[in-house]
């Protein structure tokens, strides 16, 4: 647990550090001309990311409590940040699709979640 503990971690850190790279608002971090250097390692930290996610198994309840508390807390920040998203783009007229499409398709991988759940356990 404590070795999977560590690698989401700095999974995590990598992702959010490369994330804010693209950001970038001031160019004072990266140039825009290395964004297209920058993708494939952005495409490939989350496919190790999400590979670490997946083949994680929780040894106790307590432990499953703990993925679970988590996974919660990530889900409402994350819809709560797309609302929020969708809101101000709303008042300026012009929303980003792409808002939109991933708050719909976070809430069907939570429905789906669910009924699997339901049904497998």
């Amino acid at each position: 647990m404590k070795n999977n503990f560590l690698v989401e971690i700095v999974l995590s850190t990598g992702l959010i550090g490369l994330l804010i790279f693209f950001i970038n608002p001031l160019n004072l971090l990266m140039s825009p001309q290395m964004h297209p250097f920058m993708t494939p390692v952005l495409v490939l930290l989350f496919i190790i990311f999400a590979a670490a996610l997946w083949r994680e198994t929780p040894g106790d309840e307590r432990e499953q409590l703990h993925k679970f508390i988590a996974s919660r807390f990530a889900y409402f920040a994350a819809v709560t940040v797309l609302i929020i998203g969708i809101t101000y783009q709303s008042l300026n007229n012009a929303i980003d699709p792409w808002l939109v499409i991933a708050i719909c398709i976070m809430l069907l991988a939570k429905i789906l979640g669910l009924i699997y759940g339901y049904f497998k356990h």
